[in-house]
């Protein structure tokens, strides 16, 4: 097979042409309102934010830079431009199980109204109620209710007195209560006198005294009874005047909220709850304390329990529907409770609530990373619980593990009505569809995003409007033609093909910011195509520290490349190497030995652990070419070792399986390789070559030494046919191989790559058993039926000793 010529230059890059430009900058263009070549991902998105189920929530996959966030936030703008803002959500005391607040659902800016409306209301009251208890109307009242009871009072002892005194009795008031004493004369009988007396007398009077102690007894028992009904007249008429003072103020907040009936039941409560602790409002204000804990401990303590805690405010201009969470723990997720310090303890109440992302986002929308949710402890089965159960629910995470025993607070869980958009790479997507059985039933919807688009006509203008609206969202100089050029070139180049755009803008953000930086530095008016050059050279420069390591040990001799000359079993092959966002390819040097044996090809990669497996793979497969090709029906009688020399990391990857099986078939033939050749490409059984990757760093690798070294015209790179739409070399590349000094060959087979690196035919496949040695082919099957004599009498001792040794 004849091979293939050099590739013409005009097919080593396709440049853009700048003279295709109707306009002189980029301040000529108007700005690109939409994200470019990402049709598909764009009908998810729109799918996605418009179908309002339970489950249908998005997940945003592609790589970073690809435009997922602008085109999520474009389509979010224009949804909730005219749509209604969403409920504010307020906490309230629950006055009957303060543990647990009422959370209550208010429209838009309702909720500060409510709060301030309540904060109206407790001043109104702490000057209302104490002026009423001070009024000379309730001061009259209780005196009519202390001058009835102490009348009844006085009455029941003084009735008791006078029984007391027609019997010979006295009854005294002792500090030790009341007591009885036998009278003689209207005098108290001493205790000697009373001795003396006749025993029947005595007698007498000690029935009379037992008697009237009864009567005492329930005398006492009726004045107790009268306390209560005084008490309970006391506090029926506090709760009258309280009621003057809060019953037209609680009417009036409830006319205003007959729309919200949560918040008239409240005011009703509250009501009830004023009217049992009127005395809250009557205290002295203290100003010793400050902060947080003059709240905590001044007489405020309890009229806090009648604030209003607003947990979402829609009126705020910044209470946006959709909600960027870039920090998702699971407190910011679906809040918290906070807690202050007291006296050594840890108190809270409502008032110290704090809503959580899925609070602001609730009836809109809530953006965030997927890889920030997994990293953070209890985010994700948070964020899934309250999606599952619709509700969002406040709960401590050390109680739900049971990991303090202290009681806190439970508030009422509030509805959920949200759509969650998740952005990440596509291996999470996969994973969690795989490993979580929930998330399949919560994203029902993925929009992928391309990596590149297609340099088509029509995505091209577009890219060069967004080039234009980049360059002024920025702030930076408009572009000239020459500069759009460039920066087109690159973007196919970033993209690793000719035919395609990278759609990583912050890569084009970076390399304009760049070359506004050099444009200005020269005072110029707009960025130039030189400056967009000179920036990239500059971006590479500050990162091939280990290119230029690599480069110089090659030139220096330490890692043993040859470019010139021609060695049997010996080829140079071409790696990619990746340094952070830093891809150079250079070349490497693979050898092969051949010998006689039982059909295997040793890995030596593999065999130190050193192969990944897909080397691995390659290997077996140019193995599994070599025995069909050329053994036929005989044995494989070849053992062979292929080595990639002086690399001392892991080696993965296929695209050497070409070079490896040019370097056998050299061995094997005894035919030398051209070293002023380097090859890359993948093969398969049929010895097809296939497409790789990092085509453009390889080919670059190669021809940086050869260009050290100096140029000689036989210097060359063999790439996979299927590559040539992929190329987009430098120009001094390009320059080289337009001036015949370097050359770039694409085959379709391994018969067309082991006639351009040995310069002998390769030989056709079907008429290998005729061994022809003029030819790579025929000289191989003529070794292989040599190693295959070789075997066969040591097969045969050893079959006929077998009898003997069993």
């Amino acid at each position: 097979m004849k091979p293939s010529p050099a590739l013409p230059a005009a097919k080593l890059a396709h440049r853009c042409d700048p003279a295709q430009f109707p306009f002189a900058t980029t301040a000529e263009l108007v700005d690109l309102a939409q994200v470019v070549g990402q049709d598909r991902a764009a009908a998810a998105v729109e799918f996605g934010i418009g179908i309002e189920r339970h489950g249908y929530n998005l997940f945003v996959m592609g790589p970073a830079g690809s435009g997922k966030h602008t085109l999520v936030k474009q389509y979010l703008a224009e949804r909730v431009r005219d749509a209604a803002k969403s409920s504010d959500w307020v906490y309230v005391n629950n006055f009957a199980r303060p543990h647990q607040p009422i959370a209550i659902e208010l429209p838009q800016g309702r909720g500060m109204t409510l709060r301030e409306d309540m904060r109206h209301l407790v001043e109104e009251l702490r000057s209302t109620i104490p002026a009423v208890f001070e009024s000379e109307e309730y001061s009259a009242k209780v005196e009519q209710i202390d001058s009835e009871f102490n009348q009844r009072h006085e009455r029941a002892f003084t009735d008791l007195g006078a029984e007391a005194a027609r019997e010979g009795i006295a009854l005294l008031r002792t500090p030790g209560g009341f007591s009885f004493a036998p009278l003689k004369d209207g005098e108290v009988i001493a205790p000697q006198d009373f001795a003396k007396l006749p025993e029947e007398e005595q007698h007498r009077i000690e029935e009379t005294i037992t008697r009237l102690q009864s009567k005492l007894e329930r005398v006492v028992r009726d004045v107790l009874r009268w306390r209560k009904e005084r008490y309970e007249r006391i506090k029926a008429l506090n709760r009258e005047m309280v009621l003057l003072a809060v019953g037209h103020v609680a009417d009036e907040l409830k006319q205003r909220y007959t729309d919200v009936p949560r918040v008239v039941e409240y005011l009703e409560s509250l009501q009830r709850d004023v009217l049992e602790n009127a005395d809250d409002f009557r205290k002295p204000p203290e100003e010793t304390a400050q902060g947080p804990m003059r709240i905590m401990m001044s007489q405020d303590t309890g009229l806090r329990r009648y604030q209003v805690n607003v947990l979402v405010d829609r009126s705020a201009p910044d209470g946006s529907q959709v909600v960027v969470e870039d920090h998702p723990t699971y407190q910011n997720l679906v809040g918290r409770v906070d807690h202050i310090a007291q006296l050594g303890t840890l108190v809270t109440d409502f008032n110290l609530v704090k809503a959580g992302a899925l609070h602001h986002a609730n009836g809109g929308y809530l953006l965030l990373d997927v890889l920030k949710v997994l990293m953070q402890p209890f985010a994700w089965e948070g964020l899934k619980r309250a999606l599952t159960r619709r509700e969002i629910r406040i709960e401590s995470i050390s109680d739900m593990y049971g990991l303090v025993s202290t009681s806190s607070l439970e508030p009422e869980p509030i509805p959920l009505d949200i759509k969650v958009v998740l952005f990440g790479e596509r291996i999470y997507y996969y994973l969690l569809q795989a490993y979580d059985p929930d998330f399949k039933k919560l994203y029902r919807v993925a929009a992928d995003f391309e990596e590149a688009i297609d340099r088509s006509d029509g995505n091209s203008g577009l890219f060069v409007r967004l080039i234009a609206t980049v360059a002024r969202q920025n702030e930076l100089l408009p572009l000239d033609r020459e500069a759009v050029a460039r920066t087109v070139d690159q973007a196919s180049r970033l993209a690793g093909d000719a035919k395609k755009l990278s759609s990583n803008l912050d890569a084009t953000i970076e390399l304009l910011s760049e070359a506004d930086y050099l444009a200005r530095k020269s005072g110029r008016t707009a960025i130039g195509g030189d400056d967009v050059v000179r920036a990239h050279a500059a971006q590479r420069g500050r990162a091939d520290r280990m290119q230029s390591r690599m480069r110089e040990a090659i030139i220096r001799g330490e890692l043993l490349v040859d470019t010139g000359g021609a060695k049997t079993g010996q080829v140079n092959g071409l790696s990619v190497y990746q340094v952070g966002n830093f891809d150079f390819g250079a070349p490497t040097r693979i050898t092969a030995t051949t010998r006689p044996g039982e059909g295997r090809v040793i890995d030596i990669q593999r065999e130190v652990e050193l192969g990944g497996p897909i080397h691995s793979k390659g290997v077996l497969i140019l193995s599994s070419f070599l025995a069909a090709r050329f053994s036929g029906k005989r044995p494989f009688s070849l053992s062979a070792s292929l080595s990639f020399e002086q690399t001392y990391g892991q080696v993965e990857g296929d695209s050497a399986s070409l070079a490896e099986l040019c370097a056998l078939l050299s061995s094997l033939a005894g035919v030398p390789i051209l070293q002023s050749m380097a090859v890359t490409g993948s093969i398969n059984q049929q010895g097809q070559v296939q497409a790789i990757g990092g085509v453009n760093e390889k080919i670059e690798g190669f021809f940086d030494i050869c260009n050290a070294r100096g140029l000689t015209g036989d210097q060359g790179v063999v790439i996979p046919e299927s590559n040539v739409d992929h190329l987009m070399l430098r120009e001094d590349v390009i320059a080289a191989a337009q001036a015949g000094r370097f050359h770039v060959h694409a085959v379709r087979s391994v018969d067309e790559a082991v006639s351009l690196l040995t310069g002998m035919p390769a030989g056709e496949p079907e008429v290998v058993s005729e061994t022809r040695p003029e030819t790579v082919y025929g000289r191989v099957a003529l070794r292989l039926r040599e190693y295959a004599a070789l075997r066969r009498p040591t097969e045969t001792g050893s079959h006929r000793r077998r009898p003997k040794d069993s």
